[in-house]
């Protein structure tokens, strides 16, 4: 396990998988760390080729957090990851990591080589109510103190029914879940108003937004829709593959990518 210091001081935990250039960096989305989520073993389906960072964003696992939070703090956290990996890096952004990824890739120029998105959570205007009332719960939720509730509206926010949810509340791993729940506050801004920002248009890195062939179209929206944002910028379907896309389906597309 290794850190580097944020710009404010924040220690961000990270480790490297394989080597290779250009190293790709991994960025988690809602709910999710290096041992909690997809990148473990997308990470070990890439790293053959390429040196493959996975961290805890912060306020996860064993990454510090510092007060109070901003979208740019989670894009400090990347650029210090970026210098460790050499000054560039391609990043890959999971659901609400990737408008996180996007939006660094706009803010740090040339220091993003690529950049590859899997269904970034955007909504078409219609859905975008729905949106906005999922933030104003989750806000009120985490300025009371209630982390059950908090993570409650976000679970009750991707389709999980109440009785799924009470099943989870009497899992193991609840404890765990509630200790990053103020975090959902950080992909949530991440997200902005769940439109796709007209200024990613300004994003100079090469960029592959992907979606599952399998998921519905609300899911796949936001892929085709920063797809064209950005000049250039292209989108491809992952055969047969939801919003928990199997490591060996994504990797073709992010190497033939990379490559």
């Amino acid at each position: 396990m290794s850190q580097v210091t944020s710009a404010d001081g924040t220690a961000i935990g990270f480790e490297v998988a394989g080597a290779g250039d250009p190293p790709l960096i991994l960025i988690d989305g809602a709910m999710c760390w290096r041992d909690s989520g997809p990148m473990r073993g997308i990470a070990a389906a890439l790293s053959d080729t390429h040196a493959v960072y996975l961290y805890d964003r912060r306020g996860r696992g064993v990454s510090g957090d510092t007060l109070p939070f901003a979208v740019d703090r989670e894009i400090e956290d990347l650029a210090a990851l970026i210098d460790a990996a050499g000054g560039t890096a391609a990043l890959l952004g999971m659901s609400s990591g990737g408008a996180l990824a996007a939006r660094a890739a706009l803010q740090l120029g040339d220091a993003v080589t690529h950049l590859a998105v899997y269904e970034p959570p955007y909504m078409p205007p219609p859905a975008r109510a729905g949106a906005a009332a999922y933030t104003a719960q989750l806000t009120a939720a985490l300025a009371r103190g209630d982390r059950d509730a908090a993570v409650a509206a976000f679970l009750a926010r991707v389709g999980v029914p109440e009785a799924g949810v009470e099943t989870m509340r009497r899992s193991p791993g609840w404890d765990a879940t509630l200790a990053i729940a103020p975090t959902l506050a950080y992909d949530d801004a991440a997200m902005g108003d769940s439109s796709v920002p007209p200024e990613f248009a300004g994003i100079s890195a090469p960029v592959l937004a992907l979606a599952g062939g399998a998921s519905p179209g609300f899911l796949q929206w936001g892929a085709r829709e920063l797809a064209a944002v950005v000049p250039g910028a292209r989108f491809e379907d992952v055969e047969g593959q939801g919003h928990g896309v199997d490591p060996a389906a994504l990797a073709p597309h992010v190497l033939r990518f990379l490559a």
